[in-house]
C-alpha cells in the first residue's frame, strides 16, 4: 500500500472518533416543552446528533429552562447552508422567546459564531461552549492534508484547521455574552501527540479560548464526555443565570 493511503487509513479512524464515537442514529426530536419565554438552543458537534445533547438538555429542563435540542447536517452541509438552516430553525422554534440562550458543543459552537456574523439575534442572551475549536484545531491541519479525511468529515468538518483562512480563524471575535468550558483529559492518545499541549483529546485548552469571552473554566473532562459531564452541565447551568462560573462549587 502507498505510504500516503496507508497514513490516512490509521489516522481516520483516530480523528473520527471524537465526534463519532457517541453518535447515534438520528431519531425524531425531541418534544419541545411548554415554559417560560426565555429559551436554551442546543447545538450537537461535528458527526453527532441531538442525541448527544439529551442528558444535558434534560438537565436544563429540569432547572426551569425551555429547551431546544436542534438537529443539523453536519457531515454534508457547508457552513454558509448551516448558518442558513440554523436560522430557519431558530426562527420555527425560537420567534416568541424573549430571550434565546445557547449551549454548545465543538462544531456547535463554530457554527454559532457564523450564525451571528451573518445574522445576529436581537433576543440573543447568554452563550456556553462546551470544548469548542475557536482557534482551530491540529487534528483539523491534518484533515486539509488528505482527501479521504475530508471526504470523511465533509465540507464543514475539513475547515477546522489552525490557519489564519480556517473558518473558526476567519469569524469575528465574541461581542456576545460567553462562557467557554474546556476538557483537560484525553482519551485519544494520537490526536494528543499530535496536538502537542494540553488538551481533550481533539481540541487544545489554549484553542478554545476566544478573544471577548466572558468567562473560562477547565474541567478535567474529555472531548466526547463532556457533553455528558454533570460538572459541565452544573457549570453551564450557572453561566446561563448569573454570567459567569461557579468557582466555589467547581
Amino acid at each position: 500500500m502507498p505510504l500516503a493511503k496507508l497514513a490516512a487509513a490509521l489516522l481516520l479512524p483516530v480523528l473520527l472518533a471524537g465526534c463519532l464515537a457517541t453518535a447515534t442514529p438520528a431519531g425524531p426530536p425531541a418534544a419541545r416543552p411548554a415554559g417560560p419565554p426565555e429559551a436554551v438552543v442546543l447545538l450537537h458537534g461535528l458527526g453527532r446528533s441531538d442525541r448527544a445533547m439529551r442528558s444535558l438538555a434534560r438537565r436544563l429542563a429540569a432547572a426551569g429552562f425551555r429547551v431546544h435540542n436542534l438537529r443539523y447536517s453536519s457531515l454534508t452541509r457547508d457552513p454558509d447552508a448551516l448558518a442558513d438552516d440554523l436560522d430557519a430553525m431558530l426562527s420555527e422554534c425560537c420567534a416568541d422567546a424573549e430571550r434565546v440562550h445557547f449551549v454548545t458543543h465543538s462544531l456547535g459552537g463554530v457554527l454559532l459564531r457564523s450564525y451571528l456574523a451573518e445574522h445576529g439575534l436581537p433576543t440573543r442572551g447568554r452563550v456556553v461552549m462546551l470544548a469548542p475549536p475557536n482557534r482551530g484545531s491540529e487534528l483539523g491541519d491534518v484533515v486539509a492534508r488528505w482527501r479521504i479525511l475530508r471526504a470523511a468529515l465533509g465540507p464543514t468538518g475539513c475547515q477546522l484547521g489552525t490557519s489564519p483562512g480556517s473558518l473558526p480563524n476567519r469569524l469575528p471575535p465574541a461581542d456576545f455574552e460567553l462562557g467557554v468550558v474546556a476538557g483537560t483529559r484525553s482519551r485519544n492518545p494520537l490526536g494528543s501527540w499530535l496536538i502537542r499541549d494540553a488538551d481533550d483529546g481533539i481540541v487544545s485548552v489554549a484553542s478554545t479560548r476566544l478573544d471577548g469571552m466572558a468567562d473560562f473554566i477547565a474541567l478535567p473532562v474529555s472531548h466526547t464526555a463532556i457533553v455528558r459531564s454533570e460538572r459541565a452541565a452544573a457549570q453551564a447551568e450557572h453561566f446561563l443565570r448569573y454570567g459567569r462560573f461557579d468557582r466555589e462549587g467547581g
